[in-house]
């Protein structure tokens, strides 16, 4: 006679699963939000403090935006490169292309238009 078993859990690095798929522990939701807030606050604290000129601040703000990405991509959405995210990382670098394109076809198009009604060049109604 069979016994009543509960339901599958998958076990994970992170610890048990219901659905299969990697959580990640509090400590790593913790390390996570805390850089998320350093690296959030240090450009905001750039930019408001006026400390240096513009042209420093921007690259810097940059960097640390890609950083935040890469923080929320490795503890908030839990990518990394194990043989079984590899379909989300195919979804992933699908998505950055088509960001690319759009941003880079965007500029073109402004740039384009820019250089071809510059005012003189409309015809007076």
């Amino acid at each position: 006679m069979h016994e009543p078993r509960g339901p599958l859990i998958a076990t994970t690095a992170h610890g048990p699963s219901d659905d299969g798929a990697a959580h990640g522990s509090v400590q790593s939701y913790l390390t996570g939000f805390l850089l998320s807030v350093v690296l959030t606050f240090v450009p905001f604290a750039l930019v408001m403090s006026g400390a240096a000129p513009a042209a420093t601040i921007i690259p810097i703000c940059v960097a640390l935006g890609v950083a935040q990405i890469v923080v929320h991509l490795v503890y908030f959405l839990h990518m990394n490169g194990a043989s079984t995210q590899s379909w989300n990382m195919a979804a992933f670098v699908f998505t950055l292309l088509i960001v690319a394109i759009l941003v880079a076809g965007s500029l073109w198009v402004m740039a384009h238009l820019d250089v071809n009604m510059m005012p003189g060049m409309m015809p007076a109604e």
